[in-house]
This record gives C-alpha cells, sequence and structure tokens, in this order.
C-alpha cells in the first residue's frame, strides 16, 4: 500500500487500541483497520504456459545428436575475461543443447 498525498510506502502505526497504515508525511489510513498477523491463503493452482517459440537468433549448424541442420544460440562469459566467450547452440528440431568453444 503506497500513500496517496506523496506515493510513500505505508507502515503499520498503532493509534490507541487500532493499528492503521501510516506514512512519514503525516498521512494515515483511519477507514480501515489493520489486523496483523492475519494468515492470507494461497492459491494452490499454478498455470505453467510453455513457450514453444525461442526468442533467440538461429544458426545454420549440425547437431550431434540429431544431425538437423539449423540451432538457436547464445553466447555466455564462462571463463575468464581475456578469454572468449562460450557460445551455446539448442537444436530446433530436438532441442538439445551442446557448447561450440571459439
Amino acid at each position: 500500500m503506497f500513500c496517496p498525498k506523496c506515493g510513500s510506502i505505508l507502515m503499520p502505526k498503532k493509534v490507541g487500541s487500532k493499528t492503521v497504515m501510516a506514512c512519514s508525511c503525516g498521512y494515515k489510513s483511519g477507514d480501515t483497520e489493520l489486523k496483523l498477523g492475519e494468515k492470507v491463503e494461497k492459491s494452490k493452482e499454478v498455470e505453467v504456459i510453455e513457450s514453444e517459440r525461442e526468442h533467440l537468433p538461429k544458426i545454420t549448424a549440425d547437431c550431434p545428436k540429431c544431425g538437423f541442420n539449423e540451432a538457436y544460440f547464445w553466447e555466455v562469459q564462462t571463463r575468464a575475461a581475456d578469454e572468449p566467450a562460450t557460445k551455446f547452440m539448442k537444436c530446433v528440431k530436438c532441442k538439445h543443447i551442446w557448447r561450440d568453444y571459439l
């Protein structure tokens, strides 16, 4: 929750017997009482959406597993900065991943 006056985050503050959300600028949310220690139930349903579309550039390379000649690629600096990056490739057809040390 954020302060409608200044935009800062509201913090719980004890005012008498009530606990309200208050800001350092002086704003207090007096319309609702905050109950600390309430448990919020989480939804146990999780929807997993697996994207079939890769957002990586493609290159012509022979897959060592299935022999298909097209692969996605990306580079990662896995060794020291003065050494070349490691190129990873992923087969478009069988999704096999292999490394190409430059």
